[in-house]
């Protein structure tokens, strides 16, 4: 495994990062092909003993149960000084007034939350899951800030958003003094690089490091032909993402598979390590069913892509749709 600094932060994390929507109870909310916490146990054990040392999860997921098997299993498997936990807060765990959004009332009741889940004292990265267009930025921010302060967590990301909005909070957080977003998690693959236009040059400027989210286009960059899923067949985002451009996007995913016999290795590999070429990448965050999936991941990191290799990769790219950002 390598390791590097997350942003211009001091942050060091391993090039991969595990992706945590996977692991949560079936029964406890969406999604429904979540693994349970027997099987999620050895998948995270896994990670571990192949050097990935940065775990990505959300209080929404399965209602809280991925952050609860998470916290138990890194608590079991690893010395929490070794390890990068990830969290994220926005959508609602229940309803109500006061459940979602960004305001200091719900920052400060849901980190309180996820470390009681997580079975923690802190996180190291506290993340706000998407923008929240009713509360002001100005509250988020100094909420975040002093959430980073009281020491529960040691820094703050951000998630998909337009460019604009997320240069107006690294602004404020300059111009006040207030913790300054140090990753950006973002829809960013071969299969959708709109995020190339503004959201990765502002980052690479800015010194914020990049963890896109579904770096493998939930999958379809992996598959290989006929091969089916039981997430295949139930995920409710991959249309929404990918339904549109079926024609362009089988293009790239056949490239993909072009590289990926030229040099001997699975898709995911080649998708993998087309974004660690991106110098704005640090870490993609990958979700896993199976360990082979992870043992794939890691071995991403050392296969190294030529310049013809990138070129035939992306250039049967054709732009998309924004989408991801709710």
């Amino acid at each position: 495994m390598e390791f590097t600094r997350l942003g211009r932060s001091g942050l060091e994390v391993s090039r991969i990062c595990l992706g945590c929507m996977t692991f949560g109870e079936p029964a406890r909310g969406n999604p429904t092909w979540t693994l349970p916490e027997d099987e999620s146990r050895e998948l995270i054990r896994k990670a571990l003993d192949l050097g990935i040392n940065f775990f990505d999860t959300a209080n929404i997921y399965s209602n809280g149960s991925s952050e609860e098997i998470v916290g138990r299993a890194l608590k079991d498997f690893a010395r929490r000084d070794e390890i990068v936990l990830a969290t994220k807060l926005n959508s609602p765990l229940r309803e109500g007034p006061n459940a979602a959004g960004l305001s200091r009332k719900a920052i400060m009741q849901e980190i309180d939350h996820s470390l009681r889940r997580l079975g923690t004292d802190y996180v190291d990265l506290y993340q706000i899951h998407r923008w929240d267009p009713v509360t002001p930025i100005e509250e988020t921010l100094e909420a975040l800030t002093d959430v980073v302060k009281a020491g529960k967590a040691r820094y703050v990301g951000a998630s998909s958003m337009h460019a604009w909005k997320f240069a107006k909070a690294l602004y404020l957080s300059d111009r006040r003094g207030w913790s300054r977003f140090i990753s950006m998690q973002n829809h960013y693959n071969l299969l959708n690089r709109e995020e190339e236009r503004e959201m990765v040059p502002l980052c690479a400027a800015e010194g914020v490091g990049l963890i896109p989210w579904s770096p493998l286009a939930r999958g379809l960059l992996a598959r290989e032909e006929g091969q089916e899923s039981l997430r295949k067949d139930t995920d409710l985002l991959r249309p929404k993402l990918y339904g549109d451009t079926e024609e362009a996007d089988g293009k790239v995913i056949a490239a993909v598979a072009r590289m990926a016999a030229r040099h001997g290795v699975p898709r995911a590999q080649v998708a993998l390590a087309w974004l660690l070429a991106n110098p704005a990448v640090t870490a993609p965050i990958v979700g896993v069913s199976r360990k082979g999936q992870i043992t794939d991941a890691v071995a991403a990191v050392a296969l190294r892509l030529s310049a013809e290799d990138l070129a035939k990769l992306a250039e049967h790219y054709v732009p998309h749709k924004v989408a991801g950002f709710t």
